[in-house]
């Protein structure tokens, strides 16, 4: 998948994905010219592993990835789809407890919510989020072209800039950083760690840049937030092509970074694509559906712990 490969070329050879699957789509490990080569064999060996299990669990849930469910359910019958594992959560937790969603954090960073009175002072869906996961690394070019277009776009943003996400000489990082936060003052804010699920959620939040991590991805699926995806490594690459042309709920700007492009794409979904805000809107019913009682992912779950319990009585009736 180097070198002069045509990178818009279909790939028809995965079930499920023939008619959206491209070559620059394919995750990170597989753009390898050589079969041999070990990030391949490692996968391939782990992919064999888990045909030979019993049962499969996804953090995805049917009406998702009903297809891609089909395909696997060839080579492993039984498998639940449970998620989105953090909606089941928030689900259950408010159910019994009465508890909103934000009180139950499953981040191992520091949050900033600093960020949360900020935007409460802004217009509903006026604020663009973005956040590129927990190990992202950008450049100190990327992170400037990425602030640029964001500036550009005249849109409001709040913007995740880790400590240890920027690559450079030492304090670079920390300079570069302070430097945009000085400039941004009118139009953004900038923290080290955001609480995500609290700002996707927030009703002045009306699109997410993100690196398209899965749980990222579910978790905007869920608010019901229009992504740009900017993918950075292993599944995120699939992932961002999934999110615009499959579910049509936002826009992949994959292998690029100009500020032309982000300014573009932000102002897309930000402002010219009502289309994509209705869809993710659709969707996010949808899904919020699957983890409410009566829902598929929601009895997949009740089917997975009454199997497990099933075979845990069973083992000890042998013992």
């Amino acid at each position: 998948m180097e070198g002069s490969e045509d990178m818009d070329r279909l790939i028809t050879t995965v079930p499920g994905m023939e008619t959206y699957l491209r070559c620059r789509d394919l995750p990170s490990f597989c753009r390898k010219s050589d079969i041999e080569d070990s990030a391949i064999q490692l996968i391939v060996k782990q992919t064999r592993k888990s045909t030979q299990a019993d049962a499969l669990i996804f953090n995805t849930t049917e009406e998702l990835d009903g297809p891609i469910l089909s395909q696997i359910r060839t080579k492993c019958a039984n498998i639940y789809p449970v998620g989105p594992l953090h909606a089941q959560l928030n689900t259950k937790l408010k159910a019994k407890h009465g508890e909103p969603f934000d009180q139950f954090s499953s981040t191992l960073r520091e949050e900033d919510k600093s960020c949360i009175p900020w935007l409460d002072k802004q217009p509903n869906r006026s604020v663009i989020y973005v956040s590129f996961g927990s190990i992202t690394n950008t450049s100190r070019d990327q992170l400037v072209e990425l602030w640029y277009g964001l500036l550009n776009s005249k849109t409001k943003f709040l913007l995740v800039v880790r400590p240890d996400s920027v690559i450079g000489k030492d304090g670079e990082g920390e300079d570069v950083v302070k430097e945009l936060m000085e400039k941004s003052k009118d139009r953004g804010y900038i923290v080290d760690w955001a609480p995500q699920e609290v700002v996707l959620n927030h009703q002045a939040v009306g699109g997410f840049l993100t690196h398209s991590g899965w749980n990222s991805t579910l978790e905007s699926i869920v608010a019901g937030v229009p992504m740009v995806c900017w993918p950075y490594f292993a599944d995120q690459q699939v992932t961002s092509r999934v999110v615009s042309t499959v579910w049509k709920i936002g826009l992949d700007m994959k292998d690029v970074c100009d500020r032309k492009i982000v300014e573009k794409m932000v102002n897309d979904v930000m402002v010219d694509q009502k289309e994509l805000v209705n869809s993710a809107t659709d969707m996010a019913k949808v899904i919020n559906q699957c983890v409410s009682i009566g829902g598929s992912s929601s009895n997949n779950l009740d089917r997975l712990i009454e199997d497990i319990r099933m075979k845990r009585l069973k083992t000890t009736k042998r013992l």
